[in-house]
């Protein structure tokens, strides 16, 4: 990421015992995470895009071809993300799949696999 933000973690542990302590989401579009919860999944939408267009489909001609911007919904509101693109649109992320809005939906399917059930996510 070139523009990536850099996080001043004790400001973040401050802002999360306030909003905690009031009753307030950590994860909504004020919440002390929500900026780390971005990155994170800007960070592993790239990562999926860089591990789909492996040598031979970037010799095909296929490469990366900007960014595209998607709403997720979350529990405690909606979370803006950028999300990369193929030039041939062949790539299919995984972590939040093509027309996939809800950010739950993600988080219960990674629960399932990794043995977690709903009440736990």
């Amino acid at each position: 990421m070139k523009n990536e933000e850099q996080f001043n973690l004790e400001e973040i542990r401050k802002k999360a015992l306030e909003q905690f302590r009031s009753g307030k989401s950590l994860y909504g579009k004020d919440g002390a995470f929500a900026p780390m919860l971005k990155s994170f999944l800007e960070a592993a939408l790239e990562g999926e895009l860089d591990a789909h267009l492996d040598v031979d489909k970037r010799k095909e001609g296929n490469r990366k071809n900007g960014k595209g911007s998607k709403t997720l919904q979350t529990s405690d509101g909606p979370l803006e993300i950028e999300t990369s693109r193929d030039r041939y649109a062949t790539f299919e992320p995984e972590l939040v799949k093509k027309r996939e809005y809800s950010l739950l939906a993600t988080f219960v399917e990674l629960g399932a696999v990794w043995g977690v059930s709903k009440l736990h996510v």
